[in-house]
């Protein structure tokens, strides 16, 4: 159905991108670059800039600053091209509450100029893909969260755009659900579509992305393969609390002279948490705490998660969220 031409090597090319809402600078000099046929993640916490982003790269909102390009077209001079060339999920797909899967999905595909047998087609197609056929003549005002976010995903299929922005498309779904989305978003890039996923999971943009951007504040604070992020925080992270609170500050300079690294410490003040490369220098750390007359009341060693490689880059982690 795209009849516009995709130019150059990459989907997105985007630089110094600024949004800002009254005194909150939402966005602040985002650079992104998205290979053709890939999938990108765009990973943060809420309120760190991400929907914002996608939203400018959609062309649903005016940057400030900066510019971006989509398969070379540019989203401020030509966002009519632009438009042709994505897909964008993130709001609920649906012309009428009171009409049923089957019937929305038909007035998406009638829109797009697909024939009458074409647009029934189309969307049983894409029903059963996504697992809806029992309930495609169901009214959508009796679908649940998840149900509605993959229909969502189905309606922006119709038109097979070669770059999909999909944000936090999982979010709250339960896991086969979850795990057939992701199955459908590989099914995509295998067939030639660029995907820019949006989300809170590191353990989502380790199943699905190529490459992932770490937003933080309106910013890129980090940028690479999972792996790499993953690295960059250690292969581990230690958790230190020790039983008298008042030796909090002691322990962490301990902690941060012993590793030779930067540590955090949890919002409630009771935890220190730092990154772990080589495990034999917890046993250093333990003669060391002891030998200043300082108690733990636990310790523990885990695998990097979302929290750690957020508290490690940023300095704080989930808790500290606010809506976007």
């Amino acid at each position: 159905m795209n009849t516009v031409a995709i130019n150059g090597e990459w989907a997105v090319e985007a630089s110094g991108l600024v949004k800002t809402f009254g005194e909150n600078r939402a966005v602040d000099g985002v650079d992104l670059r998205v290979k053709k046929g890939t999938i990108y993640g765009v990973l943060g916490p809420n309120g760190a800039g991400k929907t914002t982003t996608i939203r400018m790269l959609a062309t649903l909102l005016q940057a400030d600053a900066g510019s971006a390009r989509i398969f070379g077209y540019d989203i401020a001079k030509d966002p009519q091209i632009v438009r042709q060339l994505i897909g964008v999920t993130g709001q609920y797909a649906s012309v009428d509450e009171s009409l049923s899967a089957t019937e929305n999905l038909i007035i998406f595909s009638r829109l797009l100029n697909l024939s009458r047998n074409q647009a029934r087609a189309k969307a049983a197609e894409l029903l059963e893909e996504f697992g809806l056929t029992e309930a495609a003549k169901r009214p959508l005002k009796h679908f649940s969260g998840g149900m509605r976010r993959r229909l969502d995903l189905a309606a922006s299929l119709i038109a097979k755009p070669p770059l999909i922005f999909l944000d936090e498309p999982t979010t709250g779904l339960d896991p086969r659900t979850r795990n057939q989305m992701w199955d459908t978003i590989r099914k995509l890039v295998k067939s030639g579509t660029t995907i820019v996923l949006t989300t809170q999971y590191l353990q989502e943009a380790d199943e699905l992305a190529d490459r992932i951007a770490v937003i933080d504040q309106g910013r890129v604070v980090a940028e690479g393969t999972v792996d790499e992020l993953k690295q960059s925080v250690g292969n581990s992270s230690l958790h230190v609390s020790i039983q008298n609170t008042n030796q909090m500050a002691a322990a962490k300079a301990l902690v941060e002279r012993i590793l030779n690294v930067q540590a955090a410490v949890s919002a409630e003040g009771g935890e220190i948490t730092v990154p772990l490369a080589d495990a034999d220098v917890v046993s250093d750390l333990l003669i060391a705490l002891r030998g200043e007359g300082i108690q733990l009341a636990e310790l523990s060693v885990q695998k990097p998660t979302l929290d750690e490689v957020f508290l490690t880059i940023t300095g704080k982690g989930k808790k500290e969220e606010v809506k976007s």
